[in-house]
């Protein structure tokens, strides 16, 4: 795929009708020759549609009108690519709890979570929120997280969660104030009510901090696992994590994480982790397949706002 293709999916799957600015702009560099020159000049991981719409709004570039973000990105393109080179999209979205949450409390009780990507930990903390499927709601507090589910009976109750953990190769820390600006900045720029979340979830991972190992998610998932208590289910679990591993090493993962005790629980894209039979997925919007331990169960929205059940 080349360049300005991936700017067209990330515009046509991803953005649209959800992020009205960033469908805008990825079709806009899609068709801009001088900004895909300058994206050529990167290593492919580092040339991704959210990476540097994320890095532009962090410096402060505007992403709501392309002939602006153009301006801004050439003009600064120096400071751009510095960024670009030493930055990963963590997109720390505690939403996707709610699609993690049906197979979390069907799980045998209490839970050790270890989250492989962990970013800063928002995720590490399913038992800490409060979800609204429809009408039915679960738990209390904020953030709520809304979902859509459909084809599914909502849980009636949270886990139980006795030790949580995250492996990432850059750890970030909500107590540090350049860390929360960089998970601001990937927040997509209508999203206000994740913005809200964010500060919701990020005031309850301050609150108990997560364990937060720096690694690599084949050659250290074993130790930190080993750490995890004997009496309680571990779960190691991703979302939206193993598009950025390449292909050779989310093999040896899985076959890592296969070896493991306990369950895996894993949220990625169709063509990331593949399946030997899925059905078709609910319109032409990017989905993930939400599996247990190998078996696809359901297919989900990235921000975790929707769950469409077809076990």
């Amino acid at each position: 795929m080349t360049i300005a293709e991936s700017y067209v999916e990330f515009g046509t799957r991803e953005a649209r009708g959800v992020s009205p600015a960033y469908e805008r702009l990825s079709l806009a560099v899609s068709r801009d020759d001088e900004l895909l020159a300058l994206l050529d000049t990167l290593p492919p991981a580092k040339r991704q549609p959210n990476l540097l719409f994320g890095v532009v709004r962090l410096l402060g570039g505007p992403v709501e009108e392309p002939a602006a973000f153009h301006d801004f990105t050439v003009a600064n393109w120096a400071a751009i690519e510095a960024e670009l080179r030493t930055r990963t999209v963590q997109t720390n979205e505690a939403g996707r709890c709610a699609v993690l949450l049906p197979v979390l409390a069907a799980l045998p009780q209490p839970l050790a979570l270890l989250e492989v990507g962990a970013s800063a930990g928002l995720c590490l903390y399913p038992d800490r929120y409060a979800y609204r499927y429809g009408d039915h709601t679960i738990g209390a507090g904020a953030p709520v997280l809304d979902c859509a589910a459909t084809g599914m009976t909502p849980p009636a109750n949270l886990p139980e969660v006795v030790w949580r953990a995250g492996l990432d190769l850059n750890p970030l820390d909500v107590t540090e104030p350049a860390d929360l600006a960089w998970l601001d900045a990937l927040i997509w720029p209508e999203h206000t009510h994740r913005r809200d979340r964010l500060r919701d979830a990020t005031a309850v991972a301050a609150a108990e901090p997560p364990l937060l190992v720096r690694g690599d998610l084949v050659d250290d998932l074993p130790a930190l696992a080993s750490r995890a208590p004997a009496d309680a289910t571990l779960v190691v679990f991703h979302t939206s994590v193993l598009y950025q591993v390449p292909a050779s090493r989310r093999e040896a993962f899985a076959e890592v994480v296969g070896g493991l005790p306990g369950h895996w629980i894993a949220n990625e894209a169709p063509d990331v982790l593949p399946y030997d039979a899925l059905p078709a997925p609910p319109g032409d919007a990017m989905h993930n397949v939400l599996a247990l331990d190998g078996r696809p169960l359901a297919w989900t929205r990235g921000h975790g706002q929707a769950i469409v059940w077809f076990a």
